[in-house]
């Protein structure tokens, strides 16, 4: 049992603290059962677990299992509620599939929750790719990967892509000006990009079109995952 002054803890405050540290030692951090267990079922490599418990079954009997005192991983971890079970996995970044006719791209998605909401209704409405421009949020940003909800271990990510060498048309997201969301032909191969919280799309990005969730509210424009979803949920639709 090792306690909060430990070499690997130490290492896990690195991990979920620093970008940096994640991208020079290619992993990250799960937090959590529920997403730890997840991470273990759709096959993620796994160097080790944390626990401040025993008994966990579905580890796979390969993967290092350390067992930590009372609390430490509550000071460690990046939550709220303090988890009881944290893990090292190395990174996931995939290509897009070559035969990818639905993709999902940020450009310049700063905040993470936003990030890994995106990620969430992606995944849910059976996107083939989720991309990520220089600049965005680093997708492996703890409050990333919670707001994701497992749905990184499931969709290909990408990062640091250049939207247009993916041979996708390039249809961009606005708050308004755009077609409505549910007039445009979404049944064709598209890339739908989101853009910045507070700028929008880049300025410099070459688009084929503009999109938009038409509403009647007084709101100027929804959060940026509400967009998302929205607009994800209806290529589901017209492709059913």
């Amino acid at each position: 049992m090792i306690g909060s002054q430990n070499p690997k803890i130490q290492r896990l405050r690195r991990l979920l603290g620093r970008r940096s540290s994640r991208l020079e030692e290619g992993v990250f951090v799960i937090e959590g059962p529920t997403l730890v267990r997840e991470a273990v079922e759709a096959g993620l490599n796994i160097e080790a677990v944390y626990a401040e418990f025993a008994g966990l079954s579905y580890v796979p009997q390969d993967v290092e299992v350390i067992e930590v005192a009372d609390g430490v991983l509550a000071k460690v971890g990046s939550t709220v509620s303090p988890q009881p079970i944290l893990a090292v996995a190395s990174l996931l970044t995939r290509p897009v599939p070559s035969d990818a006719t639905f993709v999902v791209a940020c450009a310049g998605v700063a905040d993470p929750g936003n990030a890994g909401t995106i990620l969430r209704s992606a995944e849910a409405a059976g996107a083939d790719a989720v991309v990520f421009t220089a600049g965005s949020v680093d997708v492996y940003n703890p409050k990333c990967v919670r707001a994701s909800a497992g749905a990184l271990f499931h969709v290909p990510v990408s990062v640091d892509v250049d939207l247009r060498a993916l041979g996708l048309p390039v249809v961009g997201a606005v708050a308004d000006g755009g077609t409505p969301h549910d007039a445009y032909d979404l049944r064709a191969p598209v890339m739908l990009v989101l853009g910045n919280e507070a700028h929008g799309l880049p300025t410099d990005l070459a688009l084929d079109g503009l999109i938009t969730v038409e509403h009647v509210g007084r709101a100027e424009s929804l959060n940026v995952a509400m967009a998302a979803t929205v607009l994800c949920f209806e290529v589901a639709r017209q492709r059913r």
